[in-house]
């Protein structure tokens, strides 16, 4: 009998013990009040509103207790970059901050990559399309960023000018729209162009002109510069046939003239009924709908030179965490140092941008205790269909490809490409510069192209 009872007495003794070692470790509760703290983030944007996040911002707290408050700035695009530079310069940046894709080189070393025990490469893979792993993992497997929303180039066509001509269905290669451009152009007896078929071969007055030329380059096969091999060094007669292509559009003299730089921009002359066909971004659909409610137009995919290998091109913005802030300590609380806020950043980019099935691991920075929370929303799905963005994500993508409004968007994202440009404005004025001296015929293609070679190899060297 006594025998049994000490038995019984070190069973007890075992299981509590167990119970004690066990609890701190799966509740992340153990934390001492100095193992505590408590994190403020701001976040800055230029395209979203507060009320696109107040719900996801509501359940974050929910689900991480070290993040008190989240504050989001709306800054005007136009004067957005400037500021963000400004501010940054003077220690006063925000903790999250929106980049676009094509910045990225100029701010890969003042943003700081993800914790690894926060977002790992395998899992980072695994969420995103393609085109947001191969600009944002760095060298060495770094997470530099983790967006939303991914865009893509598509057609926009208007419906009714399109069946006037006959036109049944949108172009899917380049010489159907070369084709349709030139069905659809009118011009008038002295030489005016009344209607244009296509919003192709100028620059200053085309939405994203040299995006368009990106496109065809790529598209055409040519090696651009990437992250490990940045020389810019495309085939020569890749690069002439890519000029000769885009300025065709533009030419008097050309067969496919149906463009000039009289012309309203592109946005414009297509919601006035005046442009056939426009390549540009979702953004543009609301754009088109608040200026012409009762234009009749659809969006198709981008057109190819091979069905066999598509390819798009992209052109988004993520959010990045700052690697350099002032920290302004709060009163009677826990002070927190840069490694912390870092680490509750990328926590709540965690949450705002990963698939979390219904459930979310907040971790201590200071103790590495983890705790998983239930979440009651999917933050980027929620996100996605509030604002009708294509998404980053590719359970998202899987989702939008049967959305008769995104889907050619969401199949763009999939087959998008860009190239490593350091910096992306300078570059963009050199196609911007070889385009207009083609059409002023100060140059050839071909003096242009040596042109374009010898300044785009500076600006990456």
């Amino acid at each position: 009998m006594i025998k049994n009872k000490k038995k019984y007495k070190i069973k007890i003794v075992a299981l509590l013990l167990a119970i004690f070692m066990i609890v701190p470790v799966v509740s992340g509760c153990a934390e001492t009040k100095s193992q505590k703290y408590l994190v403020d983030l701001e976040v800055w944007g230029s395209f979203d509103d507060n009320n696109d996040f107040s719900e996801i911002l509501a359940e974050l707290r929910a689900v991480n207790p070290f993040i008190e408050k989240v504050v989001y700035k709306k800054i005007p695009i136009d004067s957005y970059e400037s500021e963000l530079i400004d501010a940054m310069a003077a220690g006063n940046g925000p903790d999250i901050f929106l980049v676009n894709n094509a910045w990225m080189p100029r701010f890969e070393d003042k943003v700081a990559p993800a914790p690894n025990d926060i977002i790992i490469e395998k899992d980072f893979r695994a969420n995103f399309i393609d085109i947001v792993a191969n600009e944002f993992i760095g060298k060495n497997g770094e997470i530099y960023g983790a967006p939303l929303s991914v865009d893509s180039l598509a057609l926009y066509y208007n419906k009714d000018l399109f069946n006037a001509a006959g036109i049944t269905s949108a172009p899917t290669t380049w010489s159907e729209l070369l084709d349709d451009s030139k069905k659809l152009t009118r011009i008038d007896e002295v030489g005016e162009i009344k209607q244009s078929g296509i919003a192709m071969g100028t620059i200053e007055n085309i939405n994203r002109s040299t995006d368009i030329v990106d496109l065809l380059m790529l598209q055409n096969g040519a090696q651009m510069p990437s992250r490990d091999s940045i020389s810019f060094k495309p085939d020569y007669s890749i690069g002439k046939n890519v000029l000769g292509f885009y300025t065709q559009f533009s030419k008097f003299s050309s067969p496919a003239y149906t463009w000039n730089k009289r012309m309203n921009y592109s946005i414009d002359a297509f919601y006035k009924g005046d442009l056939a066909m426009m390549m540009n971004y979702s953004w543009h659909m609301d754009t088109i709908k608040s200026k012409n409610s009762k234009l009749d137009f659809s969006v198709a995919p981008i057109p190819q030179i091979s069905s066999d290998k598509p390819v798009n091109f992209a052109n988004y913005w993520s959010f990045v965490v700052n690697k350099n802030k002032q920290i302004k300590q709060k009163e009677g609380k826990t002070p927190i140092n840069n490694e912390i806020r870092i680490h509750e950043a990328w926590q709540f980019l965690k949450f705002l941008t990963f698939k979390n099935d219904g459930k979310f691991t907040a971790i201590n920075h200071k103790t590495k205790n983890k705790k998983e929370y239930v979440s009651k929303i999917d933050p980027a799905s929620l996100y996605i269909e509030k604002t009708k963005r294509p998404a980053a994500r590719r359970d998202l993508i899987e989702k939008q490809k049967t959305d008769p409004a995104l889907s050619p968007f969401a199949y763009g994202n999939l087959i998008a490409k860009t190239w490593y440009k350091k910096n992306s404005n300078s570059a963009e004025g050199v196609w911007a510069e070889a385009i207009e001296s083609i059409n002023r015929g100060d140059f050839t293609t071909d003096q242009a192209l040596r042109s374009v070679e010898l300044r785009m190899a500076q600006i990456n060297k």
